[in-house]
């Protein structure tokens, strides 16, 4: 999946303390800022969102560069209007020593660059993109992890200091409303799909949550067949299963990481028992840290949240870990994730003859046997990633007693191959005059509408459409399924108002699309699409309400945890508060690499490593990070 960075800056405030180094001719404005910086406050307030710039090195030599010239001979008028570049190499900030000052200048200043040498100086570099060289490192910092800040100079005044967070972001899209196969079945959906175009058909999927006994680590099959009859698999074989595994917080890591792993093998080798085909088994252990602060918020113990977690085990022994044993018990737990799927009974035939085999049992009017029939040849034609024309083999006669095989062979070229979603839609229209009352028929022939109304696949007429979806009720379509579908068919509206300018309007869908998001229940992927939606139309603490009680579940999804982190890290009033500690620690557990990583400069993957002057923020990262 491609990458889509968020590019935010932070103008710094004005302080009266800076390095005891060279600033060289530049002004630094106190109460009369405003007045002086007046001409660059109002561009930058104007700039338009397309309009990027970045610092870039190429071994000694830095580079300013931009994607607009019109906009970079805006910036530079006048002789005093320039460039300094701040450089901020990252050991500033090593935990071994004390957090960096307040101060105006975070690193080196660079000799500014003023107008005349800038424009002289501006070459194409690329398409559409000039840069022009702005400073030269000195040795001794060539080597280190750096970062560049941009001190914007209005004649000769400090106007702009600018820090760029490069904040990964992932394309929104259209919450999953489902399609009718034999009954409504949803694609699985990734927040970070895989580049091959496929879907995955899930049939059930069931939740558990097994607790565990203090050190026991086993479980026999006999322990597991009671969750395991529960789920009466005479259908179906598990295919896959997630187990989360937390030990309590007390103790040693090293022992309770173990300990959670032998419990969650033991588990997946139990469940193993009832089936040949294999179960692919993936296992997450961590120390539950998350119930842990979560269960002691309210209580008499709530000061033990300021602690460090090295803090918080010395003091989990004796007397307190007795009175919070009532808690603690709770967090030994395994949560376990099944993906079943349906028996296969001709699972060793091939395409071909499946559907010579389908040919012939319809024939003969065995119409649960084709159907059965029907669903092996879409799985082959998955895992295969076959072309969906060879399902035009199959003879299904143009008949309504027909019409759900006719209808799964259409909604099933579009789910194999979405550059099929013509064929499909007027396949459905034509299977529509056959049962013209077919709710399942309605609903599918809708949905496919709505994909072809985001991508103007075709002219839709948007008040029609919209009576058109209103009007499923009338067809027994529950009220759940019609609201999800009004807001896709808002989110698409809203596109369409921005980009032709009418914001009143586009204000007025962003506004129902909040409105009626609670309804139904989300995925974590239209969870994720609707913040991004959200944060897109400048909604920002809307969507970091959206989530904000979710990334606080140790089962949240992890991607979309770290897309919250993303939106929040740059928030000094959230992350001050206890609450956020527990969501960075239920980041951690799930991947302390992938959170560790938010802290490298921005060329080697990061946000920025000048979070760290957040003084929340580098308590969390020299605990977890300083390896």
């Amino acid at each position: 999946m491609k990458k889509h960075f968020l590019n935010l800056t932070l103008l710094s405030l004005f302080c009266t303390t800076v390095f005891s180094q060279n600033t060289y001719d530049i002004v630094f404005p106190q109460a009369d800022r405003d007045q002086k910086c007046q001409y660059y406050n109002q561009l930058f307030n104007q700039k338009p969102k397309e309009v990027g710039f970045s610092v870039q090195q190429e071994k000694n030599n830095l580079y300013f560069q931009i994607n607009d010239k019109k906009f970079f001979l805006q910036l530079f008028k006048k002789v005093g209007d320039g460039i300094a570049i701040d450089v901020v190499p990252k050991s500033l900030y090593d935990c071994a020593e004390e957090a960096i000052a307040d101060t105006q200048i975070k690193g080196m200043l660079l000799k500014p660059v003023y107008m005349q040498k800038l424009k002289q100086g501006l070459k194409p570099f690329g398409k559409g993109t000039f840069r022009v060289l702005v400073g030269t490192l000195p040795e001794a910092l060539v080597s280190e992890e750096l970062e560049f800040n941009i001190l914007f100079l209005n004649n000769k005044n400090l106007c702009r200091y600018q820090r760029v967070y490069e904040i990964e972001r992932y394309p929104w899209d259209l919450l999953d409303m489902g399609m009718y196969l034999d009954s409504l079945t949803y694609q699985t959906k990734k927040i970070k799909p895989a580049d091959k175009e496929s879907f995955v058909t899930k049939y059930k999927t069931f939740k558990f949550e097994i607790p565990f006994e203090k050190n026991k680590a086993t479980y026999s099959k006999e322990d597991i067949k009671p969750m395991y009859d529960s789920l009466r698999l005479t259908e179906f074989n598990i295919k896959t299963i997630n187990i989360r595994a937390y030990s309590s917080v007390e103790g040693s890591l090293e022992r309770n990481i173990e300990l959670q792993e032998q419990r969650a093998k033991s588990i997946a080798d139990a469940l193993q028992t009832f089936q040949e085909p294999t179960i692919t088994t993936e296992v997450n252990s961590s120390e539950n840290w998350v119930d842990f602060l979560n269960d002691i918020s309210n209580t008499k113990h709530a000061n033990l949240k300021t602690l460090s977690k090295v803090a918080i085990k010395s003091k989990l022994v004796g007397n307190l870990a007795q009175e919070l044993e009532p808690y603690l018990k709770n967090h030994r737990k395994a949560v376990i994730t099944l993906e079943l799927e349906k028996k296969d009974l001709y699972n060793d035939k091939s395409t071909e003859e499946l559907i010579s085999l389908f040919n012939k049992v319809l024939a003969a009017n065995d119409v649960e046997i084709a159907n059965d029939i029907q669903n092996s040849i879409f799985e082959k034609l998955k895992e295969s990633q076959s072309s969906p024309d060879i399902l035009n083999k199959m003879n299904v006669p143009q008949q309504a007693k027909y019409a759900r095989f006719i209808n799964k062979n259409s909604v099933n070229k579009f789910l194999l191959k979405q550059s099929y979603l013509l064929i499909a839609y007027n396949e459905l229209l034509k299977l529509e005059k056959l049962v013209p009352r077919d709710k399942e028929v309605k609903y599918n022939l809708v949905a496919l509408k709505m994909v072809m109304f985001k991508h103007n696949a075709q002219p839709v007429d948007a008040e029609k459409f919209k009576r058109q979806i209103y009007q499923l009720k009338n067809y027994g379509i529950k009220q759940i399924l019609i609201d999800r579908m009004m807001v896709n068919y808002h989110i698409i509206k809203s596109e369409q108002y921005m980009r032709k300018g009418d914001y009143t309007n586009k204000d007025k869908s962003v506004a129902y699309i909040e409105k009626n998001y609670k309804k139904f229940p989300l995925s974590d992927y239209d969870y994720l699409s609707l913040a991004q939606f959200l944060t897109y139309y400048s909604n920002h603490d809307k969507a970091v309400n959206l989530l904000d009680k979710k990334v606080r579940s140790v089962t949240v999804d992890e991607d979309l945890l770290f897309y919250y982190l993303n939106l929040t890290l740059i928030k000094p009033e959230l992350t001050a508060s206890s609450n956020y500690r527990t969501i960075m620690l239920n980041a951690i557990n799930m991947n302390q690499k992938r959170f560790c990583k938010i802290f490298n400069s921005i060329n080697d993957g990061g946000v920025t490593f000048q979070l760290l002057e957040d003084e929340y923020l580098r308590k969390t990262y020299c605990e977890n990070c300083n390896e």
